[in-house]
């Protein structure tokens, strides 16, 4: 059965030629753990994932370490894809002015997100705590990764629905609403890095909340539960505990 051996490329490789010329023909679990007593733990792990190494790569049979590391390669490329365009979104939500025309036309992705409403229910017409949750997991979800927009009064698909249909009295009214669940369902903290105001899109009101990168981790209360959201892509995605633990590792003490 053959071992898996590190891809020799200038681009992803675990050692130098002249690391290469010492190991020779050995099995890479008889001279890994040489190579891996000159890095850290913390440096390990991003070589690891950078370089599309799956966990115990070392003793998997050559054929199943391709066929991981050809998924796991996958992942790093859209992660690095997504960070370009994220980074596009960013550097456009940070202007003083922007054109919401522009974010709306661009569609939701990792920073940008659409609700038709903050509060009711569209099919019942009643206010609904689901909705609020669910614009919640949202802003926890920029907060805990990059930034971003979420855009209330817009549906999913960018068409205009205004915010006329959440029945505040008036913008200060909602304003001060989206303050009171944040901080009491989120923290302060949160709100700290949320900056919401209104604006105009295709003869309709909207609400747009720019999310600042939190620089502490955020949970959302759901009950008795608190729960950790962070960004995938154009949703948003609860993480399991060992999960948050290693995201925050990375994330918030990286």
């Amino acid at each position: 059965m053959q071992s898996a051996k590190p891809i020799r490329s200038p681009t992803y490789a675990l050692v130098e030629w002249g690391d290469n010329a010492d190991i020779s023909d050995q099995a890479p679990a008889d001279y890994l753990s040489d190579m891996k007593a000159r890095f850290s733990q913390t440096e390990l792990e991003r070589m690891y994932k950078l370089h599309a190494l799956p966990r115990n790569w070392e003793h998997l049979d050559y054929q199943e370490f391709l066929e991981k590391r050809r998924e796991l390669m996958a992942q790093v490329i859209a992660e690095g894809y997504a960070t370009l365009v994220t980074r596009e979104i960013e550097e456009e939500l940070a202007t003083t002015e922007f054109d919401l025309s522009k974010v709306v036309v661009n569609g939701e992705s990792e920073a940008v997100e659409f609700k038709s409403t903050l509060r009711t229910n569209l099919h019942t017409g009643n206010k609904d705590p689901r909705i609020e949750l669910s614009v919640l997991k949202t802003l926890a979800g920029f907060l805990n990764t990059n930034g971003g927009m979420l855009v209330i009064g817009v549906s999913d698909v960018g068409s205009p629905v205004g915010i006329q249909t959440d029945d505040f009295d008036n913008e200060d009214k909602m304003s001060l609403h989206l303050v009171n669940i944040v901080k009491t369902r989120m923290g302060v903290q949160a709100m700290t890095n949320l900056h919401a105001h209104f604006d105009d899109h295709d003869d309709c009101r909207v609400m747009a909340v720019k999310c600042g990168k939190s620089p502490t981790p955020v949970f959302l209360k759901d009950g008795d539960t608190e729960r950790f959201y962070i960004r995938t892509g154009p949703s948003t995605t609860e993480l399991s505990a060992s999960q948050t633990q290693e995201f925050i590792k990375q994330r918030f003490n990286g």
